[in-house]
């Protein structure tokens, strides 16, 4: 059983933060003291790199929270080094179609499932040399596969997505969608609604989860109750302004 899984399975607020300017294993401290679930530790829109984010997804396994990371864009080879370094799943940017999503699948589970090169060590097993046979199964069901749709494309493609196997979660980019829209940041441009309507409706048939990043949730039928508290970067800015403001 994946306890994040059935966490959000359950109907249960999860809090998660967004790590992208921070560079050490501080900041997990402070996401787990103030009653944070999960990071994510976002590669995409950041120039950290896989040894730090490694580093990170490491405290926060010790830390009993989950770790995901949000890899660059077809970014499939970075894929292995982070599982193996201790995040606990793979978030995959503008993935639009369900051959596509099956290649992140297959890259975060062990043959027969998949295609993960096997390891002995890891940092959730305290980098004791685990048999494949006992290791193998249990970070496959331990994997957490999270399919980023960002796209008209990938909308359209969302029941093909939700059927592949070793997909969990499906998520809707409403930055990017409504960019791609052309109506940036109209959270409530009856398109994008009518997206999370199909992807709801894709994962409640195939019985996986939805994510809507990038504008507020609440209430919105079919959605998880997965929270991202914000990204290290913006609550700093907003830290630091306020803190201005107060000295003026």
């Amino acid at each position: 059983m994946n306890a994040f899984l059935e966490r959000l399975r359950g109907g249960l607020p999860t809090l998660m933060l967004g790590i992208r300017g921070s560079r050490t294993s501080e900041v997990v401290r402070m996401a787990h003291a103030t009653g944070h679930h999960a990071i994510l530790v976002d590669l995409e829109h950041s120039t950290m790199s896989t040894d730090v984010a490694a580093q990170l997804c490491s405290a926060a396994d010790s830390l009993g929270m989950t770790p995901l990371v949000r890899v660059p864009e077809r970014e499939y080879g970075m894929i292995g080094r982070l599982l193996d370094g201790g995040a606990h799943g793979i978030v995959a940017p503008r993935i639009e179609t369900a051959d596509e999503a099956r290649q992140i699948a297959r890259a975060c589970r062990f043959p027969p499932r998949g295609q993960r090169s096997q390891t002995a060590q890891v940092p959730q097993y305290g980098m004791r040399p685990v048999p494949a046979k006992e290791l193998n199964p249990a970070l496959d069901a331990a994997a957490v596969v999270q399919i980023l749709i960002e796209t008209p494309l990938g909308i359209a493609n969302a029941h093909e997505i939700a059927q592949v196997d070793g997909v969990d979660m499906l998520a809707i980019g409403a930055n990017d969608l409504t960019a791609e829209l052309g109506v940036p940041g109209s959270y409530d441009d009856p398109r994008v609604l009518d997206a999370i309507a199909t992807a709801a409706a894709a994962c409640r048939a195939h019985g996986k989860l939805l994510v809507v990043g990038g504008m507020p949730a609440a209430g919105l039928a079919g959605v998880c109750p997965l929270r991202i508290t914000g990204m290290d970067s913006g609550l700093l800015f907003h830290a630091i302004d306020s803190a201005a403001k107060d000295a003026s």
